[in-house]
């Protein structure tokens, strides 16, 4: 049976060979620093696997989690003081780029095409295959889609170096940053939310205002909820468990009686709506603008208001509806 920890195994493994090619890019003026940063990512992937097997009991192998917290503590500090750089990884030219671009026209698109049918595959079929862990067929579809991309890619290139897609990955990483930890850092954030009460206080304070039995201003209170705590903490799933707990739940699922499937999944639509409003949503907003040297850093999310709006209100007329 394929476990679902494999699949971190392998996102931890290529961070080290990331790490690894950093520390060798004499280029990078931070190299052994963000060699570092990355190295110790990736390696916290398998040790993480051995400190929840003793948070939960499971048996095996099992590890202390301080030095994992430690090893957090050490990313802190790299990310916050700025230490890690880019380096100039060896590349095609410009002319060399447009020429490949002209002959391969629209099958460059397949391999990222790739990706959601496989996993959609993974899990409609294979669910209850007994092939994959129990519930985890969907992400682990996610992950042997990337896997077959990978290697449709470099059959539609005609690549034959496992190294050229590992260094423009690694190309990628190093212009993301550590802003590609901040969609795991806020969904944690969301749980940490949650655990504290927030979406208690919230549903009490909902409670207060919204008129008796008035579903649809119920309905508007958690989308525009949704909406507006994702933009504040940058991430749909940070806002869920709050908004669910305070409105979604209580209120449109136990005393509307609403079809739960529909009320949590257009829900979430609704705050990923506020992902194309934040600046928070670093990965999504920010980091495109810097990778396209855009003059407007937030030139993406002023283009992207009206469409977040128009999403917004479609949802909220969705629910109300046909989720009830």
């Amino acid at each position: 049976m394929i476990k679902v920890e494999w699949l971190y195994w392998l996102v931890g493994l290529v961070f080290v060979v990331m790490a690894v090619q950093m520390a060798a890019d004499r280029s990078n003026p931070r190299r052994w620093t963000s060699a570092a940063f990355w190295g110790l990512l990736g390696l916290t992937f398998p040790y993480g696997t051995g400190v929840a097997n003793a948070t939960a009991h499971n048996g095996g192998w099992t590890l202390p989690a301080e030095p994992l917290g430690v090893a957090v503590l050490a990313l802190i500090v790299l990310a916050g003081l700025n230490l890690l750089g880019k380096g100039r990884p060896v590349t095609s030219t410009a002319e060399e780029r447009e020429a490949s671009a002209t002959r391969l026209g629209g099958r460059i698109f397949v391999p990222a095409l790739t990706i959601p049918l496989v996993a959609i595959v993974c899990a409609s079929l294979l669910d209850t295959s007994g092939l994959f862990e129990k519930g985890k067929a969907t992400l682990i579809g996610l992950g042997v889609g990337c896997l077959v991309a990978l290697a449709v890619g470099m059959l539609v290139t005609g690549e034959r170096k496992l190294s050229v897609p590992l260094h423009c990955g690694r190309s990628m990483l190093e212009a993301m940053g550590s802003a590609l930890l901040l969609p795991q850092l806020l969904a944690v954030l969301g749980s940490i939310f949650a655990l504290a009460g927030v979406g208690t206080q919230v549903g009490r304070i909902v409670h207060d205002v919204l008129p008796d039995n008035s579903k649809f201003l119920a309905v508007v209170a958690y989308c525009v909820g949704m909406f507006l705590f994702t933009v504040i903490m940058g991430n749909a799933f940070a806002a869920f468990p709050v908004m669910t707990a305070a409105i979604g739940w209580p209120v449109l699922i136990e005393q509307m009686h609403g079809h739960v499937p529909a009320v949590l999944a257009i829900g979430m639509l609704a705050g990923f709506s506020g992902t194309l409003c934040t600046p928070m949503a670093a990965n999504f907003n920010i980091v495109p603008a810097t990778l396209l040297e855009l003059k407007d850093q937030y030139g993406p999310i002023k283009a992207q208001i009206p469409t977040a709006l128009s999403l917004l209100a479609c949802t909220t007329a969705i629910m109300a509806l046909f989720a009830f």
